[in-house]
């Protein structure tokens, strides 16, 4: 695993250094495995002759030297930490080392583009990842101001936070082969996570907005995919309304984004020069989902710009006041400054799921969670983190009001300008602006775990009118907190065959049972909506006379955020066992030819096949995949040609077809013998259709090969080796296992590998590897990069079969191995859903 750094620790070091500066030299003219990093460190010592280390991970340090002095590398240098001693009031720290290339995104990555030839590199420094790259005090405390000299081949573009002194660098004094030399001039005072460098071809589109210069790159060989025009729209928008929202320009001069390739996540907000993952560059025809979803990654990576870039936490605890904030002011940009105005329906039906999901693990957490040292960090960039938080976060801007919100926001924002602050910090300029008293709501809804549920409790007079209504709230008995809601209650009725609201009040719910007056005497509804308008956190449930006006007419909701709502309630229901999970499935394929918002579309189709491969008695698991296979070749067949509900039914169909005459058309489809009027072929969903044929034995190892020999590019390769691993037979999986356990795999190849290995249609070819597993990932864990072993650990675990025996077999390795606390979190969520899978089992069968 990683080096680690405890809260301690960087509480401790931080009281002792201060006024910290950077000059780092890096020479990337060498070869393809490591590059020269020199780091010249000055700083002042609170109480001089004390000792202190920089975090620093190298093959090789050459010299170190500090006030002029030098210091020897064999006894200061352990390979993650140079500890140095008898410090000065002002200090000197000059560290000359050999650092190494990363292949699973952690550091400074190194690519080579097989379609080209041309090498790429960038930086991904967080949570701790800076001294790879460079000597450092790393943790987001000690900002510092960091001027960068990068030497490098004469053909590439260099990219760091501030823009270069001279465009295009300058020749290299010395150099044979031409190399240039690039000088960045200091930059503002920030963090060692978010400083930046990439390197290489990049292909470049330039504009500017507001005085802000903007620069798009990609790799020279998806040039030809990059549509910048959008994504500059996108860009200018967000800028226009946080700049009118936070009352604070753009801090960090010009603007670069970068999509990268084997990017480890989706995105990264280093200042003024943020990464994306490279499958933003849409190779083949996608849904308006996938552009709305990189839309809002671009707004969420601006708003770091001010909340988490100008103004850092002090330390991890306070991540979720980065992640949430970017996540509400993304959703918030977008529905209200681009053309996804249903935004928040995407964020109900999407993120809001997620939040729930995770709430609900035994490893859940309060939203201000307790970090003790990096390795818990790294696997807290979840559910609560993003979604749950900037749930609370927008309950938090209707509690005080969104004026006095955006005035705190800017009253934190001035008084915390390029330095850190604190949970603490935020709440003392809210309650300043909007006059309440916020301890009390930081209690119950930042410092607790868990998840509330709302149900709606009636009686009916013999007339059809409400008697009496009450709201119960539930809460689970290991995190017993009943919070205070501010919810709408919608009244919906069902008229020539629309479903519309009638009416809607808002109250707020306490305690364990809210008694709402106002709706005694009011006719009854078709349909009891609890949380209306998606107000509050919290898991909602319908009566039984809503339920059944839902499966009866859920597709005749005349507004997209009620029928979200109620679609993402029918899931949870079904994951909570009070819904069979075969009558989920009909649910959505009796209505989703009705659900217009396309990002729904895309995840209840997903939830589909989850609830049938997952969730679902196993003796219907076939019966479930060619009932959903049918369901979704009609849809396919009658949708509207080139739409992209069609398109979305075809990706949904080529991800579950079993059925002889289903499996026939997907593979007609590919060989250009049949044809859906308006759906084209193109590479990615060629791709899609070929691994599900390959994996039920329809195609094999030539038809991949001829696949790869038309799509010879780096995702290519990804794709086949993909559909390699779907091949159903105990060789193919042999040697896959080898494969993903040897480590030698890059992070975005590993990750291909191991969705075609863990294919959920072929479970008994891989209950061979379960014990294999078990004995693999304690060296795992030890001995690889953390987002390799991180995603080694979590998705190999989906091999598991949903049984007592993988609970067995987890609770064994724990009592056994005892595992450090990260690794054995990953453990015991697989399991948790395992128990869940196995009480959904059983109430379908019921």
């Amino acid at each position: 695993m990683a080096a680690n750094l405890t809260r301690d620790e960087a509480g401790d070091r931080a009281a002792l250094i201060s006024d910290v500066s950077y000059q780092v030299e890096l020479d990337l003219t060498g070869g393809d495995t490591t590059y020269r990093s020199v780091a010249r460190v000055r700083f002042s010592a609170a109480t001089p002759g004390a000792g202190t280390f920089l975090n620093l991970v190298a093959p090789e340090v050459r010299s170190i030297t500090l006030n002029g002095a030098p210091v020897s590398p064999q006894d200061a240098f352990d390979g993650e930490r140079v500890t140095i001693g008898g410090l000065q009031a002002g200090n000197e720290l000059v560290i000359d080392a050999e650092c190494a290339y990363s292949r699973s995104g952690e550091g400074l990555h190194r690519f080579t583009d097989p379609a080209d030839g041309n090498v790429y590199l960038y930086s991904d420094l967080e949570t701790f990842d800076a001294h790879r790259i460079y000597a450092c005090f790393d943790q987001p405390d000690l900002k510092a101001p960091y001027e960068l000299t990068v030497l490098a081949p004469a053909q590439w573009l260099v990219v760091s936070n501030m823009a270069p002194d001279a465009e295009g660098g300058i020749p290299a004094e010395g150099s044979a082969d031409g190399a240039r030399q690039w000088h960045f001039p200091p930059t503002p005072v920030m963090s060692t996570y978010i400083t930046h460098v990439s390197a290489g071809p990049y292909h470049v589109v330039r504009d500017e907005h507001d005085g802000i210069p903007l620069g798009i790159m990609c790799r020279q060989s998806l040039a030809p995919y990059l549509d910048p025009e959008e994504i500059f729209q996108v860009t200018r928008q967000g800028f226009d309304f946080y700049h009118a929202a936070f009352g604070i320009k753009y801090p960090f001069g010009k603007y670069d984004q970068l999509f990268v390739p084997e990017f480890k996540e989706g995105a990264m907000e280093n200042a003024g020069a943020v990464t994306f993952l490279e499958d933003y560059v849409f190779r083949s025809r996608v849904t308006d989902f996938n552009r709305e979803s990189r839309g809002e990654t671009i707004l969420h990576e601006m708003a770091h710009m001010w909340f988490g870039d100008l103004v850092t936490m002090r330390w991890w605890d306070d991540l979720w006041l980065n992640e949430s904030f970017a996540t509400w002011a993304g959703t918030i940009a977008q529905a209200e400054a681009t053309r996804w105005s249903h935004a928040w329906t995407t964020f109900a039906q999407v993120y809001k799921a997620w939040a729930y999901r995770q709430d609900q693990l035994p490893s859940t957490h309060p939203i201000a969670a307790d970090i003790p040292d990096i390795h818990a960090v790294e696997l807290n960039f979840d559910g609560i983190t993003y979604a749950k938080g900037a749930s609370v976060l927008k309950q938090l801007v209707a509690y005080v009001g969104r004026e006095n919100f955006l005035a705190g926001v800017r009253r934190y924002f001035a008084a915390h300008s390029f330095g850190n602050a604190s949970l603490a910090d935020l709440l003392s300029a809210l309650e300043a602006t909007s006059g309440r008293d916020l301890t009390a709501w930081s209690r119950d809804w930042l410092e607790a775990a868990g998840v509330n549920t709302l149900r709606p409790s009636y009686t009916v007079g013999a007339a059809g009118e409400l008697e009496s209504f009450a709201v119960i709230q539930e809460a689970a008995p290991s995190h017993p907190t009943l919070r205070s809601h501010r919810v709408a209650i919608g009244l919906y009725d069902l008229a020539d065959g629309c479903l519309s609201r009638r009416a809607s009040i808002e109250i707020d719910v306490t305690g364990a049972r809210t008694e709402v007056p106002e709706l005694a005497g009011a006719a009854r509804p078709d349909l009891v909506l609890v949380n209306d308008e998606d107000l509050t956190y919290a898991k909602i449930r319908l009566d039984d006379h809503s339920l059944a006006t839902l499966v009866q007419s859920i597709g005749s909701f005349t507004d997209s955020l009620p029928a979200a709502l109620c679609w993402a309630a029918a899931y949870d229901m079904c994951r909570d066992a009070e819904m069979p999970a075969r009558d989920y499935v009909r649910l959505v394929l009796g209505g989703i030819d009705s659900v217009r918002d396309i990002s729904v579309v895309q995840t209840l189709l997903r939830q589909a096949a989850l609830a049938i491969r997952r969730l679902a008695d196993p003796a219907w698991r076939a019966e479930g995949l060619e009932l959903m296979g049918s369901a979704l070749r009609s849809l396919l067949t009658g949708a509207a040609p080139g739409s992209d509900h069609q398109l979305a039914y075809a990706r949904a169909f080529a991800g579950v077809a079993t059925a002889p005459d289903d499996l026939a058309l997907l593979d007609g489809l590919l060989a250009g013998t049949a044809a859906v009027e308006g759906l084209v072929m193109d590479t990615d969903l060629r791709w899609s259709v070929l691994r599900r044929l390959v994996s039920t034995g329809v195609r094999g190892e030539a038809d991949i090969e001829a696949e790869l020999a038309a799509d010879s590019t780096d995702a290519g390769e990804r794709n086949a080796a993909a559909c390699r691993a779907a091949i159903p037979a105990p060789g193919a999986k042999q040697e896959t296992w080898e494969l993903l356990a040897g480590g030698k795999l890059t992070i975005a190849m590993a990750r291909a590998v191991m969705s075609g290995f863990v294919d959920p249609d072929a479970r008994e070819l891989l209950e061979p590897y379960v014990p294999l597993y078990f004995e693999a990932i304690g060296d795992v864990w030890r001995d690889w990069s953390s987002a390799m072993a991180q995603g080694f650990v979590s998705g190999a675990y989906m091999m598991c079969p949903v049984s007592a025996a993988t609970v067995d077999a987890t609770d064994d390795y724990i009592a056994a191995n005892d595992p450090p606390a990260a690794l054995r979190r990953l453990l015991i969520e697989g399991r948790d859903e395992v128990l869940r899978c196995l009480r959904c089992q059983a109430r379908d069968r019921g």
